[in-house]
């Protein structure tokens, strides 16, 4: 797949904007799931995941093809959402998504014909309450833990998206990971 990519950029930078496309549609659903596990906004995920792909876009120049684009692409994501979370207000805009209603919209999706409609529920309640545990840590735990558990990334990605040595990497998941336990403890 990344010589895939690769050849795609070389296309991009020779001014092809079909490329580039492409190369949207092979990470856009990735990119928005980093985004909206960070965030926990439908509409603040979209926003910065279309964000990401434009700055990818125009810096495409300054990316280096002895890396993964990925682990680039998903470095500019990350960066724009501790951004965003840090200047956000505790006040949410009137636009939030109510709580109960995306993961209504995205969990019954999911084909599930073993539990019964109350076990459903629970786990849905207990997703949710994960969700909302996650995006109360601390802008540093929260993006090694979504990219861990969530995205399910190799330790060695996860520091070269979040520019971090790897034993900082592993100290701040395994502190993302107390914090939960704590806030989850009566769960």
């Amino acid at each position: 797949m990344d010589a895939l990519v690769n050849k795609r950029i070389a296309k991009v930078m020779k001014g092809d904007q079909n490329a580039f496309a492409e190369i949207v549609e092979l990470y856009q659903h990735q990119l928005y799931q980093i985004c909206y596990r960070m965030l926990g906004n439908k509409h603040e995920a979209e926003d910065i995941a279309q964000e990401a792909f434009m700055r990818a876009y125009v810096n495409i120049h300054t990316f280096d093809q002895k890396r993964k684009f990925s682990t680039w692409l998903y470095r500019i994501a990350t960066n724009l959402c501790i951004d965003r979370i840090r200047k956000k207000k505790p006040d949410y805009h009137l636009d939030a998504e109510v709580r109960g209603a995306e993961g209504l919209d995205m969990y019954s999706k999911i084909a599930n014909d073993d539990q019964l409609p109350e076990e459903e529920l629970m786990r849905m309640e207990v997703q949710e309450r994960v969700q909302y545990e996650i995006s109360r840590l601390p802008d540093k735990y929260r993006a090694a833990i979504v990219l861990k558990y969530i995205e399910e990334l190799p330790l060695a990605e996860i520091s070269e998206i979040l520019d971090l040595p790897l034993g900082t990497v592993k100290t701040r998941i395994h502190r993302g990971r107390e914090a939960l336990r704590k806030q989850l403890s009566n769960l």
